[in-house]
This record gives structure tokens, C-alpha cells and sequence, in this order.
């Protein structure tokens, strides 16, 4: 069955820089576009980048435009989002999805946490 796990979370400070990684399993990785999306505390579910099948094509959120990047490694049937000058406001639970949108999620990750805080 399809399984994404998500790993590389942790506690940083402000400015600090995280990867986060998704292992895929359970379908034709490469035949899919994938996304993060994040859930703050108290908050709802935030859309926060995607990527395009053959990873060329990626789309960020106004919020991480610029500071994170969406890379995949289909060999690897990886997911990964790197993540620069991270802020207080990027404190949240980071799920890896199979889908690109909302509309087209399917199997979410269980997410892994990230908190910025000095």
C-alpha cells in the first residue's frame, strides 16, 4: 500500500536551514506530482509547494516563495523540501502528500514537526 514518510524535523532557530525528506512507497513514484503542505498550531492546513513529475515544474506558496525549494529524486522515490531562513511563522507539523493540489491529494504522510524558535 502507498506509504509516504516524512523525516528531518526538528527544532532550529530563526535564519537556520532544514531539509525535509519523504520516502515513497507503494506506487509509480515518478508517474505522480507530490506537495508539502503544513499545519501551524491552531491553524488549518496550509499548501506549501508542489512538484511536477519529472521535477522540472515547482509552485510555492507566497509565504515560502524564495526561501524554500521543492526537489525530488525519482530514483530514489524521494521528496524533498529544502528549507532556508526559516521564520517563527514556519513553526508547523510538515506532511508530504501524493498530489499536487488539495483536489488531487490522495495519501498524506503523517508529518513531521518543525519549530523555529530562539
Amino acid at each position: 500500500q502507498v506509504q509516504l514518510v516524512e523525516s528531518g524535523g526538528g527544532l532550529v532557530q530563526p535564519g537556520a536551514s532544514l531539509r525535509l525528506s519523504c520516502a515513497a512507497s507503494g506506487f509509480t513514484f515518478s508517474g505522480y506530482r507530490m506537495c508539502w503542505v503544513r499545519q501551524a498550531p491552531g491553524k488549518g492546513l496550509e499548501w506549501v509547494s508542489s512538484i511536477a513529475t519529472g521535477g522540472v515544474s515547482t509552485y510555492y506558496a507566497d509565504s515560502v516563495k524564495g526561501r524554500f525549494t521543492i526537489s525530488r529524486d525519482n530514483a530514489k522515490n524521494t521528496l524533498y523540501v529544502q528549507m532556508n531562513s526559516l521564520k517563527s511563522e514556519d513553526t508547523a507539523v510538515y506532511y508530504c502528500a501524493k498530489g499536487g493540489y488539495y483536489y488531487d491529494i490522495n495519501y498524506w504522510g503523517k508529518g513531521t514537526l518543525v519549530t523555529v524558535s530562539s
